[in-house]
């Protein structure tokens, strides 16, 4: 995992839960320190939202030494209604293409306009 490299101020597409799964995704036995360095979060916050995930049934841990070992419920379903029938395992996949490319191409028919 790489470190935060700026800091953002602002809204953004993308949840800080969405953001803290997927670096657990990259890396299964990250430490807290390491996925708020990544995600730009502090390790409380991180922390925090590592709890929400395993109370809501995304994610849980198994001590492994002084460490933990995340695993993600891969077949579990996203929470909000607009998201109704996708699992964790495809936004997964579409957060690891996109930061696999660091640019998205408009998908055929999509209406792109630029602001001057």
């Amino acid at each position: 995992m790489s470190g935060a490299t700026e800091p953002h101020a602002g809204w953004t597409f993308i949840t800080n839960h969405a953001r803290v799964l997927a670096a657990i995704a990259e890396n299964q036995s990250a430490r807290v320190r390491d996925i708020a360095a990544h995600c730009r979060l502090t390790e409380r916050a991180v922390q925090k939202i590592i709890s929400d995930l395993e109370q809501g049934g995304y994610l849980s841990h198994t001590r492994e030494g002084r460490s933990n070992a995340y695993r993600i419920a891969q077949g579990k379903i996203l929470r909000h209604p607009a998201e109704a029938g996708l699992t964790v395992a495809s936004l997964l996949a579409l957060l690891a293409q996109v930061d696999g490319h660091h640019e998205v191409a408009p998908r055929i028919g999509a209406v792109v306009t630029e602001e001057a």
